[in-house]
């Protein structure tokens, strides 16, 4: 199976340019507008990764993660993005566990160069 993410946001147009940047990288990405549909998503296939848009409504972050967590077999990267005007959101963010938290003009300028790590399936642990 491909390795693929889930994009977990409303925004139909920043949602484009992410599966464009995916797709461009050989990997694909599906859109969940609510927690739920991401959640969904996440227990019929694990995700490489999944790309949050702080922003989201009805998005509690904690909660999020760990229902995340228990969806699968592990916590797959979590890269989130948010209004830079929103530094304490961005904070939480962090906190919470995510990977990768950046300004949505960050993520944007990152994206092309950056989703093929981002979406690359984790290296197996040496055994």
């Amino acid at each position: 199976m491909t390795p693929h993410g889930i994009a977990l946001g409303d925004d139909l147009i920043f949602f484009s340019r992410i599966s464009g940047s995916a797709r461009a990288a050989g990997f694909a990405v599906r859109q969940a507008k609510s927690p739920a549909d991401a959640l969904a998503l996440a227990r019929q296939s694990p995700p490489a990764c999944v790309i949050v848009d702080l922003q989201t409504p009805g998005l509690d972050l904690t909660d999020f993660l760990v229902q995340l967590k228990a969806a699968g077999p592990a916590l797959p990267r979590v890269i989130a993005y948010g209004s830079h005007v929103e530094a304490e959101t961005l904070k939480a963010a962090r906190a919470a566990g995510c990977d990768r938290v950046m300004p949505r003009s960050k993520f944007a300028a990152e994206l092309e160069g950056a989703i093929a790590g981002w979406l690359a399936p984790a290296a197996a642990p040496a055994e």
